[in-house]
């Protein structure tokens, strides 16, 4: 099923994957948290796994701090940072409750983890060691870097703007222009907005400046549905991926496709195959080469037999990616 452009992973996770994340340096090595309890580190050239770390318990999310430090929380509430030269690993601190997020600022140099504690935490890596602790409103569900700006999406449909330089306040609260559950939030590589997802096949383009001008400009449209026996069937919208190149991003949904968008022209580029189960997590490596989809049934529908999970990396074109000139 997959074509030359495309190959699934060897010794890919025994459970859900919840994150797929590509180092910042390279598209060669891609970071895997999953419901087994597990992060991985794939060499995707290689097609190998080249080493894996246990926490107690489900891993939800995983990034690089930089290209030899993954920083990975879950459900045992532990923040864990692990030295991927040394296999060393140092439980860094906690939350209390699960850890559902874990983000790297770079332009501000901070590790940030959003919990189900209603808590987003910043952590200094070079000591490592918590940099303070601010309350959000409800369970954070989703969060994103925008240069110095931190974007959470919470239960409740809420959406705050934090300055990372100053986390004395909120800088901006709103509520989400979709009706339905948030379920991923990530901002534009031009750092300007921010794409919101819903569990009810819809996607909202956002911009951060308040001004009226821009505030004109936002949008939503509907994906990730399909008509099975003349009904409609909609599906939740779980993973968004920008294109660091083009400002374009891919969605994936639990209908087991991936699209890929163009936010200015308000245009579908493309559509892949559909993969074997739910879209949980996507990922384009920095340099906008690849895109790493895991294909990851998601337990919508309860708990019965499904595809295995899979993470399917793809070379992508500028033909796929890139907006169409008027």
């Amino acid at each position: 099923m997959t074509g030359s452009n495309e190959f699934k992973l060897n010794q890919g996770p025994e459970d859900g994957v919840s994150a797929v994340k590509f180092s910042p340096s390279t598209a060669q090595f891609l970071l895997v948290s999953s419901w087994d309890s597990t992060v991985r580190l794939f060499d995707v050239a290689a097609n190998s796994m080249r080493m894996k770390y246990q926490h107690s318990a489900p891993v939800l999310d995983c990034a690089f701090y930089d290209p030899t430090h993954a920083w990975s929380g879950g459900l045992d509430w532990q923040l864990k940072t692990h030295d991927l030269n040394t296999d060393q690993e140092t439980i860094v601190g906690a939350h209390d409750a699960p850890i559902r997020c874990v983000e790297f600022c770079p332009e501000v140099n901070v590790m940030v983890t959003g919990s189900w504690d209603r808590s987003v935490k910043l952590w200094d890596p070079r000591t490592p060691c918590n940099a303070g602790t601010f309350s959000q409103p409800e369970k954070v569900y989703t969060l994103s870097v925008a240069g110095d700006r931190l974007i959470v999406g919470t239960a409740g449909r809420r959406v705050l703007v934090w300055d990372l330089r100053n986390m004395g306040y909120v800088q901006q609260r709103r509520e989400s222009s979709l009706k339905y559950q948030t379920r991923c939030i990530r901002a534009f590589p031009n750092k300007q907005g921010y794409v919101l997802s819903s569990i009810e096949g819809r996607v909202a383009v956002e911009y951060l400046d308040p001004s009226p001008e821009v505030q004109k400009k936002k949008y939503a449209f509907k994906c990730h549905r399909l008509k099975e026996n003349g009904i409609e069937q909609v599906y939740p919208v779980n993973a968004v991926s920008f294109h660091s190149v083009h400002n374009t991003f891919a969605t994936g949904g639990s209908d087991g496709f991936v699209n890929i968008w163009d936010p200015f022209n308000k245009k579908r580029l493309c559509q892949f195959h559909r993969y074997p189960t739910s879209i949980a997590s996507l990922a384009f490596s920095n340099d906008g080469s690849t895109l790493a989809i895991a294909s990851s049934y998601m337990h919508e529908m309860g708990d019965i037999e499904h595809p295995e999970d899979a993470i399917y990396i793809r070379q992508v074109t500028d033909a796929e990616t890139k907006p169409k000139s008027t």
